[in-house]
This record gives C-alpha cells, sequence and structure tokens, in this order.
C-alpha cells in the first residue's frame, strides 16, 4: 500500500511539475484560452480544437479551424479544415486554407490565402498579399509591396528585383509599369 501511495505522489508531482512549466511537450487547445497544460511555450505537438491560441510553438501545430501563436518554428497543419495565425516570426511551413502571418517568414507558405509581411522562402496559393518583402510567390493573384519572383494570372508589386511572369504584370520599377506575359526590373 505504502508502494501505491508513494508512485501516486509521485505522478501527480511529476504532471503538477508540467502544468506548472512555461513549456510543454503537447498541448490541447480550444475557445476562451483554454490550454491543457496550461504553458506559454509548446515544444512538440499542439492541436488547435475550433480556435486555440498559445505562446510559442516549435513543432508541429494541428488545428481543426484556427490557430494562432506568437512565434512558429516547425510546421502549421491543419486537420480536415483549417487556418493558421502567427503573430511574429515563423520558421519553417504553413498549410492552410488562410495563412496569416504579421512577423517575418522563412521557409514555405502553401494555402488558399496567404496573407504576410515578409516572407524568405515562397508563398504558393490562389491569393497572396504580402506587405512586405516575398522571395517567390505562385499564385492566381499576387500583390506584395517588394517581390524577386511572381508567377500567375495577376501579379502586383511596387518593387520587383527579379520577374513577373503572368497574364498581367505590374510593378512600378518595371521596363513598362504593366506588361502582359513578363515584366522586370528596369
Amino acid at each position: 500500500m505504502k508502494k501505491i501511495l508513494v508512485g501516486t505522489c509521485a505522478a501527480l508531482s511529476m504532471v503538477s511539475s508540467f502544468a506548472m512549466a512555461d513549456s510543454t511537450p503537447v498541448m490541447f487547445s480550444s475557445l476562451n484560452g483554454f490550454n491543457a497544460p496550461a504553458a506559454s511555450e509548446v515544444k512538440g505537438v499542439r492541436l488547435a480544437a475550433l480556435y486555440g491560441k498559445t505562446g510559442d510553438v516549435t513543432g508541429v501545430d494541428f488545428a481543426i479551424g484556427m490557430s494562432e501563436s506568437d512565434n512558429l518554428t516547425g510546421v502549421n497543419f491543419p486537420l480536415f479544415i483549417g487556418a493558421n495565425k502567427v503573430n511574429g516570426n515563423m520558421t519553417g511551413a504553413s498549410f492552410g486554407l488562410f495563412n496569416w502571418h504579421k512577423g517575418d517568414d522563412l521557409g514555405a507558405n502553401l494555402g488558399f490565402v496567404n496573407l504576410t509581411n515578409n516572407v524568405k522562402g515562397a508563398n504558393v496559393s490562389a491569393v497572396n498579399y504580402s506587405e512586405g518583402y516575398t522571395m517567390v510567390d505562385v499564385g492566381v493573384a499576387n500583390l506584395s509591396n517588394d517581390s524577386h519572383v511572381q508567377v500567375g494570372f495577376f501579379n502586383m508589386t511596387s518593387d520587383i528585383k527579379g520577374v513577373q511572369v503572368g497574364l498581367i504584370n505590374c510593378a512600378e520599377n518595371g521596363f513598362l509599369p504593366c506588361f502582359p506575359i513578363v515584366n522586370f526590373a528596369m
């Protein structure tokens, strides 16, 4: 009986230390800021159901609905349907119907709509909209402030560093402001 009591106390102590820790290897997130266990950082796997919000995620962030994190190093991956919001920086890959990243991205964003800031990597989506720099945009419509390469039906940027290939290509510094098939920096 003593061994069972000591074992139970040890197990409860370990569980409570995970619950009180700043990071956890596994987390479940849902509505109203519910995170189990309550931690500010995930180093492993997180599942967000309907809407989950947490601090930093290092690892895999699964979502059924909307997943929101401060920073992501790893992969955002929706199960069935999903959207990803990263308030800070992302290093890795984001797959989702909607990827909304406010900081700097290093890697790839693959979805139906990508709303990003600065991307050193690739945006592949039906609609790519970026308020900053993008290295490569591939989609039906690509709009950015500053881009290196854009490939799509409609491409628009203020400053193209490389080339635009598409039906309509608009760049303020292009050899013409708008030109079909191809446009490049002058």
